[in-house]
């Protein structure tokens, strides 16, 4: 990780809602973007952020995320979410987020990542498969 990634620095990442991204079980007529779509533009979007200040072999994993989902966003509308570091605390991330669409700030929120080495990873999920395989 570098030294320069510090609290204060944002991305801001913009999408469409298409038809992929939104909820089904309401009907044509009640197609908004689901909550579970907002929660991985969300992540993907602090993780775009950090993918800026890691060094080789280093990625990030989701630790934790609380967002509240405050308002509906239409099918085809334009979403605006912002990452924005709030601390630093060695290879933990904070994030304060927040998502808007054309016309309402439609969700806010925190979330925390972990900077890792892929190939480190990689061994654990190793090592973990071949104890399921016994």
């Amino acid at each position: 990780m570098k030294q320069a990634l510090k609290p204060g620095l944002s991305l801001a990442r913009r999408i469409q809602v298409d038809r992929d991204r939104t909820i089904d079980f309401m009907g044509e007529k009640g197609r908004v973007y689901g909550t579970p779509f907002l929660v991985h533009d969300i992540e993907h979007t602090c993780r775009e952020l950090l993918l800026e200040y890691t060094n080789p072999g280093e990625d990030s994993v989701r630790t934790a995320i609380a967002v509240k989902h405050l308002a509906p966003t239409l099918l085809g509308m334009d979403v605006e979410i912002t990452a924005t570091v709030s601390s630093v605390d060695g290879r933990k991330i904070a994030f304060e987020v927040a998502a808007r669409d054309e016309f309402d700030l439609i969700g806010t929120g925190t979330h925390d990542r972990f900077i890792v080495d892929r190939a480190k990873t990689y061994e654990r999920l190793r090592v973990k498969a071949a104890k399921r395989l016994g």
